[in-house]
């Protein structure tokens, strides 16, 4: 081999090798890059979810001015929902993984469509799994009310507290923080009610109970559903004697709920 092409030779193995280290930090770099929670996930990864559930209506036509449940997985799991609130008509429509940003984006096809008199809401959990604070859940709230109520204005919002977890326990005074907000908000927004569904599934000492979950410590069994339905019942029942007059002075909700 000639000395102009072992020079080469050696050239070219020392580029290789520099680019597969550049490559194998960069592939490490991005592995340890946490999501960007100032970005919301992408609303259209749910849109067969949603083309679903309009191929059940088109199936089966619910009758509008029901009350919309709307959320997450633990409006989708909800069971026997309609069964539960009869005679109120109730609709669920929940998407599992969603965030209130993703209810924000999809809010005309999962509930304005069925132009209900009010709306049972829960998200919020996924959130902060996904690193977003206590502050921008509050402001997604207000942009749920207000892509409702850009529809229908007098309809009633029921924020459900972000619920404690097993699983997610470590993220809990994130979520309380964000129940703590909205319970000072819905003091003051007209026909927005906060409906206190977390503190039933804490024992004395303050931590998640392990018997009102299924396996994965994360969604609720029957035990800790049963737990929420009289708190979200009265809470119904009364808006539903209310006018829900735009610019109404707040008051109280049952159970010590904020309205």
């Amino acid at each position: 081999m000639t000395r102009t092409a072992h020079l080469i030779r050696t050239g070219m193995i020392a580029l290789l090798l520099a680019l597969a280290l550049a490559g194998a930090a960069t592939a490490a770099g991005a592995a340890a890059t946490p999501p960007d929670p100032s970005r919301d996930p992408s609303p259209e990864r749910w849109a067969k979810q949603v083309e679903a559930y309009e191929a059940r209506d088109a199936a089966h036509p619910p009758p509008e001015g029901v009350v919309v449940f709307a959320g997450s997985s633990t409006i989708r799991m909800w069971p026997d929902l309609e069964k539960t609130f009869a005679p109120t008509p109730v609709l669920g429509r929940g998407i599992g993984g969603s965030h209130i940003s993703d209810q924000v984006h999809w809010a005309g096809r999962l509930v304005l469509r069925y132009r209900p008199r009010q709306v049972v809401f829960y998200a919020g959990d996924n959130d902060v799994a996904g690193g977003k604070k206590a502050e921008r859940l509050l402001e997604d709230f207000k942009r749920f009310i207000a892509a409702v109520r850009k529809g229908l204005p007098e309809a009633w919002i029921h924020f459900l507290a972000i619920k404690p977890s097993v699983k997610r326990e470590a993220l809990w005074p994130e979520m309380a923080k964000a129940n703590r907000l909205v319970t000072e908000f819905a003091k003051t927004a007209p026909r927005v009610t906060y409906i206190d569904v977390a503190t039933p599934l804490l024992d004395a000492g303050g931590r998640p109970r392990p018997d009102l979950f299924v396996d994965d410590m994360l969604h609720m069994n029957a035990k800790g559903y049963a737990l929420w339905v009289p708190l979200v019942r009265a809470a119904i029942e009364k808006a539903a004697r209310e006018k829900a007059v735009s610019g109404e002075a707040p008051g109280e909700a049952p159970g010590g709920q904020s309205r």
